[in-house]
């Protein structure tokens, strides 16, 4: 089953495409990651999922719902950490949490839950200003966890983070796949390929090429994924140009 469809959506700015006929489809409790250099089409791919924007053209579905004519009923099934660490620094990790859930109306039984789920029991009574960039994104990723969203988009969520610090993070989203979807958009191609069930690379937002590590790096012929993504998006750029 889908937890997610689209088909030829674009998204386009005067004479700027920046999503171009995109048909992409992901498995409920798939871990999938979106790839591309910068201005691919990621950060708009994601905004269309979650509703924040309107298609030019073409269609999406998050959890069966389409996202512009039922935008409320996917916005309660969806949820997003961004690249931004959306917390209240003056806040305990405890307060953060117990906020953001009663703003969505869950049980207190809810804010225990979460701490435990995510280990963060260690830190609760630390102010989020006080965290390091680590926990920072750990609490991000429990606030977003804490409406149990059937799609959970994570943009970036290891950027800047030191190498220990990235691996906790990876070990944290490992043990979401299966029981949440996730959509994870990344520059850290070993980090796709750790975490991913299946790679969809966007380049000039189009996507130019969907599968596994593995397969990505059968296709292309090359020795590892950090040159298949290279020679996949050299190879669109070229024909592009021409």
């Amino acid at each position: 089953m889908l937890a997610i469809q689209t088909k030829a959506l674009t998204k386009s700015y005067g004479d700027i495409c920046a999503v171009s006929a995109l048909d992409l489809e992901v498995r409920q409790g798939e871990l999938y990651s979106l790839l591309g250099v910068n201005g691919a089409g990621k950060s708009t791919t994601i905004r269309l999922l979650c509703g924040l924007l309107d298609p030019t053209s073409g269609s999406a579905e998050v959890c069966g719902h389409d996202v512009v004519s039922k935008r409320q009923t996917v916005k309660e099934r969806i949820n997003l950490s961004p690249q931004e660490t959306a917390i209240a620094p003056n806040l305990t990790v405890e307060e953060n949490i117990a906020f953001f859930a009663g703003i969505y109306g869950k049980e207190k039984s809810c804010v225990q839950n979460i701490i435990e789920k995510l280990h963060l029991g260690e830190i609760v009574k630390q102010k989020a200003k006080t965290l390091s960039g680590g926990w920072q994104r750990r609490l991000s990723i429990a606030i977003a966890l804490v409406t149990e969203p059937e799609v959970l988009f994570l943009d970036e969520p290891t950027l800047g983070l030191d190498v220990l610090a990235r691996r906790e993070l990876w070990s944290l989203i490992r043990s979401l796949k299966g029981k949440t979807t996730v959509i994870l958009t990344t520059h850290y191609l070993e980090e796709a390929e750790a975490l991913s069930d299946r790679i969809g690379i966007l380049s000039a937002g189009k996507l130019i090429a969907v599968g596994t590590a593995d397969e990505l790096i059968a296709q292309t012929g090359t020795a590892s994924f950090e040159d298949a993504f290279v020679t996949l998006c050299t190879k669109e750029a070229d024909d592009n140009a021409q």
